[in-house]
Order: C-alpha cells, then sequence, then structure tokens
C-alpha cells in the first residue's frame, strides 16, 4: 500500500470512530433520565421562605433597665431582633429610624416585642442602654438593648445560633472614627411565636445611595414587606 493510501486509511479510521463515539453518547443520554435544573434565584434580597430556622439555644443579658432578661422570655410573642452598638452612628441614625416605625407600628399589640443585641457589651454600660433607648423612644417593657456579659460569647451566639454575618473589629483608626469600632450585620430579623426565625431583611442595605442608585425602589418594597410579615404573624394564633 503506497503511502497516500495508508494515510487516507488513516483518516477514514478516524471518522468511522468519531461517528461511533458520537452516535454512542447521544444514545446513553437518552437512557439516563433528565436531571432537575438548578433554581435560579431571582430578586435574592426578598425573603421568600416561610421559615429559615429554628433558635434552639437561649441567650440573655441586662437590658437598659437593669433588668436581666432572655430571650426564651419571647416565646409565644412575635419578636424582631437586631445587632447594635450605641456608638455606632449606622444603628442610630438609619437602622434606628426603621426601628422606630416599625415599634411604632405595632407597639400596641400586646404580642409584639423587639430586641436589639450590643455587638460590644464591654462599653455598653446600663447607662449608655438606657440613653440609647430613651434616645429612640423605646419602652423597656417591649423593646429590649441586651448587653451581654462576655463578649467572645455575645459574638458567637450571633454568628453561630442567629447566623448574623460575622462581627469584625475595625482596625483602621480613620474607618474606626468614621463607623464605630465593629462592622456588624444590620439586617433586621423576624422569629416568629415559635422561636423560628422566618426571616431578615437588610433594609440598612437597600437605603444606601448606592443601592437606591441601582434599585429606587427596593428598600420600600423591603420595608412592606417586611411590616407585613410582622402583622401576618400577629394575626396567627
Amino acid at each position: 500500500m503506497t503511502d497516500r493510501g495508508k494515510i487516507v486509511g488513516i483518516y477514514a479510521g478516524v471518522v468511522a470512530f468519531t461517528v461511533a463515539f458520537v452516535g454512542g453518547m447521544m444514545w446513553l443520554g437518552k437512557q439516563v433520565p433528565d436531571q432537575p435544573q438548578p433554581v435560579v434565584m431571582v430578586d435574592p434580597g426578598k425573603v421568600k421562605e416561610e421559615k429559615f430556622f429554628q433558635i434552639a439555644k437561649d441567650f440573655g443579658g441586662m437590658n437598659q433597665a437593669g433588668k436581666e432578661v432572655k430571650l426564651s422570655d419571647l416565646k409565644g410573642k412575635v419578636w424582631i431582633v437586631s445587632e447594635f452598638f450605641a456608638v455606632c452612628p449606622h444603628c442610630a441614625v438609619r437602622n434606628g429610624k426603621d426601628l422606630r416605625e416599625i415599634f411604632d407600628a405595632f407597639k400596641d399589640h400586646p404580642d409584639f416585642r423587639m430586641a436589639c443585641i450590643s455587638v460590644d457589651p464591654e462599653t455598653d454600660t446600663q447607662e449608655r442602654l438606657q440613653d440609647y433607648s430613651k434616645n429612640l423612644g423605646a419602652d423597656p417593657e417591649k423593646w429590649w438593648f441586651i448587653s451581654h456579659p462576655n463578649q467572645q460569647e455575645t459574638h458567637e451566639y450571633l454568628e453561630k445560633e442567629l447566623k448574623f454575618f460575622g462581627i469584625r473589629e475595625r482596625t483602621d483608626p480613620v474607618d474606626r472614627d468614621t463607623n464605630g469600632r465593629y462592622a456588624h450585620d444590620m439586617g433586621i430579623m423576624l422569629v416568629d411565636r415559635d422561636w423560628n426565625v422566618i426571616g431578615k431583611w437588610p433594609l440598612y442595605d437597600a437605603s444606601t445611595s448606592e443601592a437606591r442608585k441601582r434599585d429606587p425602589e427596593l428598600y420600600d418594597q423591603l420595608k412592606k414587606e417586611l411590616m407585613d410579615r410582622v402583622r401576618a404573624e400577629l394575626d396567627r394564633r
């Protein structure tokens, strides 16, 4: 056989193998059942789950009235929980405004409560908590500002049990002076009567100028959704 004949024979063999391989893969593909397609999350800022998780462990501390309180005292209530520290400018200015509006809307309902847990218990004394709560017009019987005596235990509970984002201590002096000692989750969480966390709403993030440029309607949508969900949970018996 000439060299030309050998080359033609090699190419013919490759083509035959390729056709057979492709045909075989197509046949196998028909034998495999359809696989579930991945779920594409639409508008991930919106809370759609009926229930995120159930709180398993208790947590307590001193509130602004100097009273020892525990989150388990709120079982049977519908309650809001968020992180804060008394000298955080963002907590007071932005989240404080939202929390105050939520409190004013539902404070007269006997089954509604709010709890703000300090991420800086070393400096958030009872006097600071009291001043902070007075500025927001908080009723200490219905809206607690809680400082736990152990900072590490506080951070672990907030991150592992309530599943807030990690708390980070700022080290840059300028950043610290501008934004406070800690960077922490500004989300507002809703807990039902059975201690199920049923959602977290990032109102603070949606209210920033950058977020409003991207989506001018998101903040109002999230705020309405949160208010509607609180109302719905309070109507459940």
